[in-house]
């Protein structure tokens, strides 16, 4: 009767802990991914002042992909397919003129999203970059 009660006991507390591990790896699922991005972007803007090319981020929401390249070239690829994130951004790429500032008119915001946890990048005009 005594190990009944143990393994009800032990089977109770697995079941807890499994429930808030998935939540636990979405959140640290959604933090790497949102770093790598940032990180993505920074290396966008340190290769356009390093070189004076205007080098451009592309957010390939459908393939859940940060593409950074420069022409033709690809210089890195942030691939968040198969995860189970989710990418969403209010622009479909972001260009950084070799004086390291963005080129176009418009702030960009990226949210990455798995399950409950949602992590949201935002660029401005300027190419700052600010993680929320």
């Amino acid at each position: 009767m005594e190990q009944l009660w143990l393994l009800v006991l032990t089977g109770g507390l697995a079941a807890l802990a499994m429930a808030s591990g998935g939540t636990l790896f979405a959140a640290l699922d959604v933090a790497m991914a949102a770093q790598e991005t940032v990180d993505l972007l920074a290396l966008a803007r340190d290769h356009a002042i390093a070189t004076g090319d205007r080098t451009a981020v592309r957010f390939d929401v459908a393939g859940t992909r940060v593409v950074v390249h420069v022409g033709r070239d690809t210089i890195a690829v942030g691939d968040f397919h198969g995860s189970g994130l989710t990418l969403e951004a209010t622009r479909d790429s972001l260009s950084y003129a070799a004086s390291g500032l963005g080129v176009g008119a418009a702030n960009l915001r990226v949210v990455l999203t798995r399950s409950a946890r949602a992590d949201t990048i935002t660029v401005s005009r300027l190419g700052r970059v600010q993680r929320r």
